[in-house]
């Protein structure tokens, strides 16, 4: 059963991480040579994009998938490895949920506002959070990839 955790704890993880890193070099700096108006647009459509089913899925099973090896392979060799990835996705989905989703709903809130004081409220705070939250999600991936060998 620990097995079968830890290979959907690898998957779920792995695809939240590229997920992640993915808005990291690809979708932001993309979206940062937009106008204001095009940017706060553009990220607010996102944003109500994202939380879908799938996305849900690998959120949250970044997190719950790791429990049942971390619960159960206490005193082998790979538990370090697993209590520290799961630590990484935990702290990770905080940062998420206490910073990210915070400044998403500002910007969702500002809509039809000053679209150049509402990005300069949101871009440079969200991006520092997202690459420490990202940096954190590829952590736990090889930590968990590393206790699968």
């Amino acid at each position: 059963m620990a097995s079968l955790f830890l290979t959907l704890a690898l998957i779920a993880t792995g695809l939240y991480a590229g997920f992640l890193l993915t808005f990291l070099i690809a979708v932001m700096p993309g979206l940062a040579a937009l106008s204001d108006e095009g940017f706060t647009t553009a990220m607010r459509r996102l944003n109500e994009k994202v939380p879908g089913p799938v996305f849900l899925v690998l959120f949250l099973g970044a997190v719950a998938f790791p429990v049942v090896p971390v619960l159960t392979e206490s005193g082998e060799r790979s538990w370090p490895l697993l209590t520290l990835a799961l630590a990484c996705a935990v702290v990770s989905h905080l940062v998420t949920i206490a910073g990210n989703i915070p400044l998403n709903k500002a910007l969702a809130d500002s809509e039809g506002g000053d679209d150049t004081a509402a990005r300069a409220a949101f871009e440079t705070r969200w991006n520092a959070l997202h690459y420490f939250r990202t940096a954190l999600s590829l952590l736990a991936f090889v930590l968990l990839a590393v206790a699968t060998t």
